[in-house]
């Protein structure tokens, strides 16, 4: 068995994990290293100076744990293939609890990135809206993460292809989900110092737990953003086509803008029902963006609302969330919302839904109420 880091109740040294692990911690310190290579530099840093058994939380689990709680890697509990890695739903033996896990492929050293880059993010930041991890394992040249489970998939699955016992979202539930999204990523961009940049921001990463809460996951190409003077950091263009900003496609000058227009892609997607890239559009429209901008511009919002939603929503609601969309797609980063921004004319938009909900619900009570009471009682009938 290899090393498996972990600082469940509390920090613990690399001399402890190497004791637990039955290797020298020369050999814990060497596997690190190893691991550490290629890294952002400013991931290195930070490493450093926040010492890597500190960076490295959760609980510490066996490849044979994992192996025994996804019954051996079943396909049956297979729940998708990222660009780095498979994933796997499981059972811990130990609590019961379900997860899901993910075995990161170690070709080409993006594995080992990916995995200390959700590392060094996960451990610095915690939030309602961004997934939880829950443990990891380093077991000879196997890198596997664990985190919390959620039930209903990803954002992605509810919006296209579904299968004929899933319910398409309402209206109200496209808007919640938005909003928590954009909470997740205002978390990353406003709270965290320095603000870390998702660079892949897509429905595929939101995932969905109870009563469709929204969490970004998926942290492997995240980039610590630019500090004092600097506007950008200048790195390889990674990311999902459809989804990557422009101007970071042009120049690789990423930025916390660079996720604001892939979020407002992801907008796109929730409110219009259209994959980001189709191949069933004309040339010039393959992408979501090329295929909504020009009924925005023309103010032709109703034929961008999802078919599937029958009419099933407020015209100023869905006006609003397109405006907002726009905003963020616009093709100038410096012109695109922040997140606060964002997060604020959501919350609007879902406000004034829930306040036209309750105004609807008390109005058809009064009626209902009125109606009841004009009706004439039987013994004022008979009497007449």
């Amino acid at each position: 068995m290899g090393c498996c880091f972990s600082s469940e109740g509390g920090d613990e040294s690399v001399k402890e994990l190497a004791e637990r692990s039955q290797i020298t911690p020369n050999e814990t310190a060497a596997s690190a290293s190893e691991m550490v290579v290629n890294l952002d530099p400013r991931h290195v840093e930070f490493i450093s100076n926040h010492g890597l058994e500190r960076l490295v939380q959760g609980k510490l689990f066996t490849y044979g744990e994992l192996y025994a709680a996804t019954g051996g890697f079943s396909d049956h509990l297979f729940l998708g293939e990222g660009g780095f890695g498979q994933v796997y739903k499981g059972m811990l033996d130990a609590t019961g609890q379900e997860v899901a896990i993910k075995i990161l492929n170690l070709q080409g050293n993006q594995g080992n990135k990916e995995f200390f880059t959700e590392i060094t993010v996960l451990s610095k930041v915690h939030h309602a809206n961004l997934v939880k991890l829950i443990g990891h394992c380093v077991d000879g040249d196997q890198r596997l993460l664990v985190y919390e489970y959620m039930p209903l998939g990803s954002l992605k699955s509810h919006l296209h292809d579904l299968s004929p016992d899933k319910k398409p979202l309402d209206w109200d539930t496209r808007i919640k989900i938005l909003v928590g999204a954009a909470k997740g990523l205002q978390h990353l961009h406003v709270n965290a110092d320095p603000p870390i940049i998702n660079r892949d921001v897509k429905s595929e990463n939101i995932l969905l737990g109870e009563g469709y809460h929204p969490k970004l996951s998926d942290f492997g190409l995240a980039k610590l953003g630019p500090t004092g003077d600097d506007t950008h950091i200048s790195t390889r263009v990674m990311g999902t086509l459809g989804y990557c900003a422009p101007d970071y496609l042009e120049s690789g000058k990423l930025t916390v803008q660079s996720d604001i227009y892939s979020f407002g892609v992801v907008m796109l997607e929730v409110i219009t029902g259209q994959k980001v890239i189709d191949d069933s559009r004309a040339k010039t429209e393959r992408s979501i963006v090329e295929w909504a901008m020009p009924m925005i511009n023309q103010k032709d919002f109703a034929k961008l609302a999802d078919p599937v939603l029958n009419g099933q929503y407020h015209m100023r609601s869905l006006f609003r969330a397109l405006i907002v969309a726009a905003m963020c797609i616009d093709r100038t980063a410096n012109r695109r919302p922040d997140i606060t921004l964002v997060v604020d004319a959501l919350t609007q938009i879902s406000e004034s839904q829930s306040r036209r909900k309750r105004w609807s619900s008390r109005l058809q009570s009064t009626v209902a109420s009125n109606a009841s009471s004009a009706e004439p009682r039987e013994d004022q009938g008979e009497s007449s």
